[in-house]
């Protein structure tokens, strides 16, 4: 029976590790590893691709969550159920973390949720850094049977009943999902303290993510602002958790030019320009205190195998040689 080191700390766990450290910058990338038009990627070779993002150094893979489809949203993810292609790209994979970005807690039982985590964390050395959020497509709960209206109060109670049952052997615990009584257990327990962080608010406070998860994945924004609230992050947690190291992570998406000096121009949750621009970029992300960028690369015209593999060869050498050569931001902690 695998179990947990109790004495385990986030910090220790293999894909944290990998994705995270004050002052630094990694890089990450979305599944489908592809650019598409309409909702639907193909999903083609992905796990040569993801094999390849490994050896480039990319950080983590990112794997979502979308049960149904909604051809007015615009994207399903990479189509596949999150549990069981984490499990089959993690087959293919040897030392890269696999994240989730994001697992919807109210639409889950949790202790569906916990044993299918701790199974992927096990089988893949301790490789998992888990996402959540509260939901943000309403087509889905009625098929759930879930109020779309009441997932903010479902994500702290589903979020609780799974950090319960995966540090505790045959816990109590009571929640409107159901109830253990000291007599069973979940097994198996992750490899340590499985990392769990918040995407967006999920419709609770700031201070209340500080203080619950450990780390936070916002959304792109213009540098400024991104600035300034990676700054509030940084606050709250010195708040919430004196001396503890909670990161700051973000999506975005990138449409990379041939022209490795390509001018910026605004697309979608990110920004089209060449290789240059997105490297002053990132690197003004990583003065401002974020320390993990997750590419998404749905809306650009090259195709994705060579824009991950221009990024791979020269932005993610030229991220670590700058890191090296600089202290930590104030605010990199």
């Amino acid at each position: 029976m695998l179990m947990a080191n109790k004495t385990a700390r986030v910090s220790e766990a293999k894909g944290f590790q990998r994705m995270f450290a004050p002052g630094r910058l990694t890089l990450g990338v979305f599944f489908p590893i592809e650019a598409f038009e309409g909702d639907e990627p193909a999903m083609r070779g992905q796990e040569r691709l993801a094999r390849r993002a490994e050896e480039l150094g990319f950080a983590a893979l990112w794997f979502r969550d979308v049960p149904l489809r909604d051809p007015s949203f615009g994207d399903v993810g990479q189509v596949y159920d999150p549990w069981v292609y984490l499990g089959w790209i993690a087959a293919h994979t040897r030392t890269i973390a696999l994240a989730t970005g994001s697992i919807i807690l109210p639409l889950r039982h949790p202790l569906h949720t916990a044993k299918a985590a701790a199974s992927v964390d096990q089988l893949s050395g301790g490789r998992l850094v888990l996402g959540v959020a509260s939901g943000d497509r309403p087509v889905e709960f009625p098929a759930f049977g879930v109020d779309f209206d009441s997932r903010d109060a479902l994500f702290c109670e589903n979020l609780r009943v799974i950090r319960e049952v995966l540090a505790q052997e045959f816990p109590t615990v009571r929640s409107s999902y159901g109830a253990l009584f000291g007599t069973a257990d979940l097994v198996s327990k992750p490899t340590g303290r499985l990392p769990v962080l918040v995407t967006g608010n999920s419709r609770q406070s700031l201070e209340w993510i500080a203080e619950h998860s450990d780390g936070w994945i916002a959304y792109p924004r213009p540098l400024a602002q991104q600035s300034e609230l990676a700054a509030r992050w940084h606050a709250a947690v010195a708040a919430a958790a004196p001396g503890v190291f909670k990161p700051f992570a973000q999506s975005f998406y990138v449409d990379l030019t041939d022209d490795p000096n390509q001018p910026p121009e605004s697309i979608h949750l990110g920004l089209r320009g060449g290789r240059n621009v997105v490297f002053r970029f990132l690197n003004g992300l990583r003065t401002a205190g974020v320390h993990h960028v997750i590419l998404n690369f749905k809306y650009g015209a090259r195709d994705a195998a060579e824009v991950l593999e221009e990024i791979g060869q020269e932005i993610v050498p030229q991220l670590e040689a700058s890191q090296r050569a600089r202290a930590p931001h104030r605010n990199a902690a």
